[in-house]
């Protein structure tokens, strides 16, 4: 979902292709931050920062996930059931204390084909989680989760690798060994992605869906 820097390209988070498929009265903010968890992303003070520029009448789509599973670093690691949401339970309410707008979004896939060719979930109950989250707070949710299985399921295990950060040797001059990525995407796959989160925000009937394309 996360902005990237020049250095990083080709990778390209979802979330910065958006605008493409939204109205020129709706502006994007994309304060995603590779590398972050629901923990994280409190504790270094990025929430607040989101929270602080947040109007009346704003949209906050809420996606983590990835990084809460990483059970190996205390500073980011987080448990499905209790910490997790509790994390997403606070980004919730104070998004409506400030009269906005949250939106839950499930994980988007990885590119997790087994050796048989069976895409297999990779996030455990991290996306169980938020649905169940989403019920109990009465808040909008897009499942990216199952959006981007199908994707990939289209595509195929080879021809997924098309929307993911694989760079062949001497193609990219920030890769110049080539790159291997099952999480982040390219410019092709967040373009994507972004075209099927949009689709999802159209049909959830809310008034940002009046704004998209």
């Amino acid at each position: 979902m996360a902005r990237k820097n020049e250095d990083k390209r080709p990778e390209t988070g979802w979330a910065e292709k958006l605008n493409l498929y939204l109205d020129k009265s709706t502006t994007v903010f994309d304060h995603g931050l590779n590398g972050r968890s629901t923990k994280s992303f409190i504790h270094e003070g990025e929430w607040n920062k989101v929270l602080n520029s947040l109007k009346k009448g704003d949209y906050v789509l809420i996606q983590f996930g990835h990084n809460d599973e990483k059970s190996e670093d205390s500073t980011r690691y987080t448990s499905p059931n209790t910490t997790y949401k509790d994390n997403l339970r606070q980004f919730i309410n104070e998004t409506r204390s400030k009269q906005a707008h949250p939106v839950l979004l499930t994980s988007i896939s990885r590119r997790s084909f087994n050796d048989k060719g069976v895409l297999t979930n990779s996030h455990g109950e991290y996306p169980q989680a938020v649905r169940e989250l989403a019920i109990e707070t009465h808040t909008p949710m897009i499942d990216a989760q199952l959006l981007t299985e199908k994707l990939l399921l289209q595509y195929g295990p080879e021809g997924s690798k098309k929307l993911f950060l694989h760079v062949e040797p001497g193609v990219s001059p920030n890769y110049p060994e080539g790159k291997k990525d099952d999480t982040h995407l390219n410019d092709f796959g967040a373009t994507r992605i972004a075209g099927l989160i949009a689709g999802e925000i159209k049909r959830l009937h809310i008034p940002l869906s009046r704004k998209v394309k």
